[in-house]
């Protein structure tokens, strides 16, 4: 049985657009989704200023890659300053003791002033010196009270950092099979309320052209309401799944990725998070299941679960699998 005349499915009509847009769903043949949650897609034409979001960015960029942007501008702006005081000519700036003002004297005071430190050795002499001197001070509020709100915002901002498996499986199930994956929840806080929603993509021949549908896989469980362990997501491969009776060649050919949406509530913010990853064909692996994540202790302790074995994927012999 073909998708297309599977029972239960969505209409043409809902499989239309889910969002990509008509183009994409009729002309590419990339990866829609990439495996941390990013669309596969580049954004061009809003001019050089008008596609710069400085705050998101600020945001959103791995924690090393902001301290070092930070860094950079706090010593950009000293070496600045520094040449503004030299600029003003000899003597704008006096060293206790006599004696010319070099460019490292210049910058250090430009660090002091900056960070409103003073320690009084040097000082600023005549209206040009005193003028960058009260410049350096204000973009010295503002630049901190900036950095400090970005700062508190990184730390403050929730977000899901769930866990996909390298890999899905097609595993034997109550008889037939099901489409398999597994997440874990790499934060020691707790998720509540987690929504798994997953979506078949393949590209279809309509006429001369072939062209991206999109399904819902049903699951046998949509949604767990606490999620301090593992949950193996799990879409039952029956008569009326898109995926019944194709094999891993019917994968490849029709270039199927299947797109994965978490939602859930962040118990410590009480806001709620999302997470995306996706599948390709090659990303499946055939007659296997999932190895145990868990961990029984013998003398009645505490549960455990071993997240480095989330990956963990065995493959079964032919009499396993029936």
């Amino acid at each position: 049985m073909t998708p297309s005349t599977a029972p239960n499915l969505p209409s043409e009509e809902d499989l239309r657009d889910l969002g990509f847009g008509s183009v994409i769903t009729t002309e590419t043949r990339g990866r829609l989704l990439n495996r941390d949650g990013t669309f596969n897609v580049d954004r061009e034409g809003l001019g050089a200023f008008a596609s710069i979001s400085p705050y998101h960015a600020l945001l959103t960029i791995p924690w090393r890659l902001y301290f070092v942007l930070v860094a950079l501008a706090y010593l950009a702006a000293n070496v600045l300053f520094a040449i503004a005081y030299r600029l003003c000519g000899p003597g704008a700036l006096q060293v206790a003791g006599g004696g010319d003002a070099t460019f490292a004297d210049a910058f250090f005071f430009s660090v002091q002033t900056l960070a409103t430190i003073g320690y009084g050795r040097i000082s600023p002499i005549g209206p040009a010196a005193n003028l960058v001197v009260t410049a350096e001070s204000l973009v010295g509020l503002l630049g901190f009270a900036l950095a400090t709100g970005i700062l508190f915002a990184r730390f403050s901002r929730p977000a899901a950092d769930v866990l996909f498996s390298r890999k899905a499986v097609i595993a034997p199930y109550h008889g037939g099979e099901a489409f398999e994956f597994r997440i874990a929840n790499r934060r020691h806080n707790e998720l509540i309320e987690v929504a798994a929603k997953v979506l078949f993509s393949r590209l279809e021949a309509r006429g001369e052209r072939r062209v991206r549908r999109f399904y819902d896989l049903s699951l046998e469980r949509e949604r767990v309401v606490f999620f301090p362990l593992s949950w193996t997501v799990v879409h039952p491969i029956g008569e009326g799944s898109p995926l019944h009776g194709l094999t891993p060649k019917d994968l490849r050919d029709s270039e199927a990725e299947f797109l994965i949406l978490l939602t859930g509530v962040d118990e410590t913010f009480m806001q709620m998070v999302h997470a995306r990853s996706s599948y390709k064909a090659e990303e499946i692996v055939w007659n296997a299941r999932f190895k145990d994540v868990f961990q029984r202790p013998k003398d009645g302790g505490r549960l455990k679960v071993d997240i480095g074995r989330l990956h963990a994927i065995e493959q079964l012999s032919t009499t396993e699998a029936s």
